[in-house]
């Protein structure tokens, strides 16, 4: 079952490779809501997110505030950083609407 499941998710990132990488033109300096693509799959959510930002300050707490109204906890989020050429899985710990978003490094 890992192996479909990570098939699946390498086919999602190159799916929104080209079109994410269009919007990479610039470097941000924080989270950038523009780089994130959200996939639904029944009751679990995916997140793609390509970033210069490296992992460690991706998931730092608050990382993701800006969109913690549309996070849940358990949702699943796959960080292309797009310096290191390295794609790192993480897993939504909290996210209540309000308060600051945590995330995990599942790598």
């Amino acid at each position: 079952m890992k192996s479909i499941l990570t098939f699946l998710i390498v086919l999602l990132v190159a799916m929104f490779d080209a079109a994410i990488s269009v919007m990479l033109r610039f470097v941000p300096c924080a989270f950038d809501p523009t780089n994130m693509n959200r996939v639904q799959i029944g009751t679990c959510t995916l997140w793609i997110y390509k970033t210069v930002d490296t992992v460690a300050t991706v998931i730092a707490d608050g990382y993701f505030n800006d969109i913690s109204d549309q996070m849940n906890q358990g949702d699943i989020i796959l960080i292309s950083d797009t310096n290191a050429s390295t794609c790192d899985m993480g897993f939504v710990d909290s996210a209540d609407k309000a308060a600051i978003v945590k995330v995990t490094n599942a790598t």
